[in-house]
């Protein structure tokens, strides 16, 4: 994967894949949250990246990643419905009430 005119590792995008397959139903992840969980605390734009290609790797829950305010994916008009089908609480039209939805991972 090319990402700005530099190769990421595959291994890097399938640890981080990994850890979004473990977000239970119901909860979310911050995408620092899941960049500290594999050892690359500074790289929380890399995992938005590498997730919002994720579709070329598989089906995993990239629905269920937030920003650290728990910030929907702007543009996204489908993550809201899905997070909502699985009970996470909102906030707003455009935010998870992220205390009540945190993974404790």
């Amino acid at each position: 994967m090319s990402e700005g005119g530099v190769r990421v590792d595959e291994q890097k995008v399938y640890e981080i894949l990994s850890v979004v397959e473990e977000i239970p139903s119901g909860k979310v992840a911050t995408y620092g949250q899941i960049a500290r969980l594999t050892g690359q605390p500074n790289q929380a734009r890399l995992v938005g990246r590498i997730l919002s290609r994720a579709d070329h790797y598989g089906d995993y829950p990239c629905h269920r990643v937030v920003n650290h305010a728990g910030r929907l994916v702007p543009g996204w008009s489908s993550q809201k419905s899905l997070l909502e089908a699985e009970g996470v609480p909102m906030k707003s039209d455009t935010h998870v009430a992220i205390n009540s939805c945190k993974w404790e991972s």
